[in-house]
């Protein structure tokens, strides 16, 4: 793809998103302002923007901390869900005892399990990123057993009639056909990592953004809460463009096809 429809393809997936995020900070710019709402209740965008500016300095270290949680539950939780997502797939005795667990793992409420981690664990990063990863875990571990079980069975028989063993199949054919269950898995997953992350650091953390979320709020200081967000929101979609760049620089047949079909 030449530079110019390079740029032209993500001019068109840019634009519409961008336009709408300026269309709600305008309305919301000029509702406070014509309301005059008062800036505890909902500060003006302007007034977000230059406090992100003014504590730039404490959003960057409190982010720092958030983003090794991120990073590190993101790690533990795709590696983990994609050697147990696997075994499922290849087990049914493991798939009758695994998956119970895998769908329970994420009916009990994260807040439920936090204050756990915490007790048992302590303050430091171990129960954020162990949170982290229990929420990354599951859509990719789902995702990895649908891609593997996904392969067509035609091609499947075929090679093994030839003599080909396990390996090769899931290396041939397995593999190259869960790839995109994968990327989609990991994508849903890099976001709850930063989900994950955040709830960790509520119940229970004296440094990173979820912290500085609460503190913010006990003193009423709801630009520096909105500048939170709003740094986590940049942290989220910027991971997510990320895995999905990286997956399509993998796997570029892939990013092909899905140029292809917009």
């Amino acid at each position: 793809m030449s530079p110019l429809r390079r740029g032209l393809h993500l001019g068109k997936a840019v634009l519409p998103a961008s336009a709408l995020v300026l269309l709600i900070v305008g309305f919301w710019q000029l509702y406070v302002k014509a309301a005059d709402v008062n800036a505890v209740i909902l500060p003006p965008p302007s007034d977000i923007v230059s406090t992100m500016w003014e504590e730039r300095s404490t959003l960057l270290t409190d982010l720092w901390v958030t983003f090794k949680e991120i990073a590190l539950g993101f790690v533990v939780g795709a590696v983990t869900g994609m050697i147990c997502g696997i075994l499922i797939a290849y087990s049914k005795v493991l798939e009758r005892t695994l998956y119970p667990l895998v769908i329970a793992s994420q009916v009990i409420p994260v807040f439920a399990i936090a204050p756990l981690l915490i007790i048992w664990f302590g303050f430091g990063i171990t129960p954020k990123v162990l949170i982290a990863a229990l929420i990354v875990f599951f859509p990719i571990c789902v995702n990895q057993v649908e891609g593997l079980r996904s392969a067509e069975q035609g091609a499947v028989d075929l090679l093994r009639s030839y003599g080909a063993s396990e390996w090769r199949v899931f290396r041939v054919i397995r593999l190259p056909t869960s790839i995109p269950y994968l990327l989609a898995g990991m994508q849903i997953g890099v976001t709850f990592s930063v989900i994950g992350a955040v709830i960790a650091e509520w119940v229970g953390a004296q440094e990173g953004l979820g912290s500085l979320m609460l503190s913010a709020n006990a003193q009423s200081e709801t630009a520096l809460v909105f500048a939170a967000i709003l740094t986590v929101a940049i942290v989220g979609v910027t991971l997510f463009g990320l895995v999905r760049v990286v997956g399509d620089l993998i796997w570029p047949w892939q990013a092909r096809r899905k140029r292809e079909s917009t």
